[in-house]
């Protein structure tokens, strides 16, 4: 089977920045949506976009905080939003739309890891539920304001999707909850959310893509304990990376999302999974970091996602 996953020769690359990859480029008058845009990666990405010229939406699930977190930046607004909860996407929807304005870029950013066995709405997996479900819905509900501007939409996954394809027998991990592998699964469908959105989208001008940021050490990990990220060998038992070299900063982590909403790059392109500021190549095999997994890019399984994500949501903007 052929793929369009291979690498472009960007020119950029592991250590390039977000503001490095916005240098020159003008994006005054391009209205932005950022889910969880007020910290770690998502933070360095609405700086990063306000200081080219756009304006960035900042839908957040705790909205004060997000407030403080972006304050003194001109161009942004927060509003609520918790991806956990279909009415409150619904709710934000709903407001954003009644606004009458169009979007040009949309990162869903947002998300959980390795959390605790939790149950959202009627007892799905939370990490499934928020990472997938969550932006599926908000996707497919502001889609009247996405379709006009021929946007780009952004699904942040990670490598992690390499842990766990989708898990059709079990989804919401009703048997043997494992939180590494319910991050995986939720990964890998923010991949295929974005082939089969690119599949049903393009000719209406709108593309999407997937990605992988890298290893940054965020608020993303405040489900684990410091002794397990000793033990995964990430930071030492003062809190410090291990290995440095291996990890991001934020400002880097956030280099190929606003790469993927914004680079002329990938103009004509997308359904893709991206990985430093670049097209990746498929994974070598089961159990490497680098690479996209053939069950995260199966035509198919997006295809049967999306259904499956419909129907738990009851909003496809595509039917």
């Amino acid at each position: 089977m052929t793929t369009a996953q291979h690498k472009l020769g960007s020119g950029f690359g592991f250590r390039t920045t977000a503001d490095e990859v916005l240098q020159g480029v003008d994006l005054t008058g391009r209205l932005a949506v950022v889910t969880g845009g007020y910290s770690g990666l998502g933070l360095e990405t609405t700086r990063s976009l306000v200081r080219a010229g756009a304006r960035v939406v900042v839908p957040a699930r705790r909205p004060e905080a997000a407030r403080e977190a972006l304050a003194g930046l001109d161009g942004v607004e927060v509003d609520a939003l918790d991806l956990g909860d279909l009415e409150s996407v619904r709710g934000f929807a709903e407001r954003f739309l009644a606004s009458g304005r169009t979007i040009d870029l949309l990162i869903g950013n947002a998300g959980i890891m390795a959390c605790p066995e939790t149950r959202v709405g009627p007892g799905w997996e939370a990490q499934f539920a928020t990472n997938h479900l969550g932006h599926f819905a908000l996707v497919n509900r502001l889609w009247p304001a996405i379709e006009p501007g021929g946007a780009r939409v952004v699904s942040v996954s990670s490598a992690g999707h390499q842990n766990s394809g989708i898990r059709w027998d079990d989804i919401d991990f009703r048997d043997d909850y494992d939180k590494w592998l319910a991050y995986g699964q939720a990964k890998t469908a923010n991949v295929l959310f974005a082939v089969e959105l690119d599949r049903l989208a393009q000719e209406r001008g709108v593309r999407a893509f997937a990605l992988h940021p890298g290893g940054i050490l965020t608020p993303l990990q405040r489900h684990l304990a410091t002794a397990e990220m000793v033990e995964r060998g990430w930071i030492d038992e003062h809190g410090d990376p291990v290995d440095p070299d291996a990890f991001k900063t934020p400002q880097q982590g956030a280099a190929t999302q606003v790469w993927a909403a914004t680079s002329p790059q990938l103009d004509g392109r997308g359904g893709v999974y991206l990985e430093d500021c670049d097209i990746a190549e498929p994974a070598p095999g089961e159990g490497g970091r680098a690479g996209v997994m053939a069950w995260a890019t199966d035509p198919e399984q997006a295809a049967r996602l999306w259904a499956l994500s419909a129907e738990r949501t009851g909003v496809d903007a595509f039917a």
